[in-house]
């Protein structure tokens, strides 16, 4: 399965067995409603998560719920530090449960922007698998929200698409 609007994400491996998964997403939306949506705490409810603490600066902490629920209706709370902060440009957080990760943000043409998604983490194959579909369905949901469509109900989310892309990286 080929995701029209995201990109395919890559995965490697360091010799220190950290993995780093990555993304090259183009946006046809400024890097100031980019930013927005990935790092405040009024744009992440719209495609990933509720930031329940995010102290906006290198050092101060930030605490993640993830908004849709695991098969057990469990949600996903990383809590750590916010690690690089460039207002505009880089947002990372280095937490529990998913490591560094990473949103950097460049202009593209004109009024459009790229954003450069790392995550990493230390992990089995089977939690990389996790991980690249999770991301590729969140960076998903940040498309559409920035189109328009945030999701507004996470009650309705269900792990259907997640599960295809899994397997369609798992085959790769």
């Amino acid at each position: 399965m080929t995701d029209d609007v995201i990109p395919r994400g890559t995965s490697v491996t360091r010799d220190d067995g950290t993995r780093v998964l990555h993304w090259e997403v183009p946006l046809p939306h400024p890097v100031v409603r980019v930013w927005h949506a990935v790092a405040t705490p009024e744009g992440l409810p719209s495609w990933l998560c509720a930031a329940e603490v995010l102290e906006p600066r290198v050092g101060g902490a930030v605490v993640l719920r993830w908004l849709n629920a695991d098969a057990d209706g469990r949600h996903t709370l990383a809590a750590g530090h916010v690690t690089a902060w460039d207002t505009e440009r880089v947002a990372e957080y280095t937490v529990t449960v998913h490591g560094r990760i990473r949103f950097h943000l460049e202009a593209h043409r004109g009024d459009g922007t790229v954003l450069r998604f790392t995550n990493e983490l230390r992990c089995d194959d089977e939690v990389r698998l996790d991980c690249l579909a999770g991301w590729h369905d969140h960076l998903a949901l940040l498309a559409a929200a920035l189109d328009g469509s945030p999701v507004t109900d996470w009650s309705s989310w269900t792990p259907d698409r997640w599960q295809r892309l899994r397997d369609d990286y798992a085959a790769a």
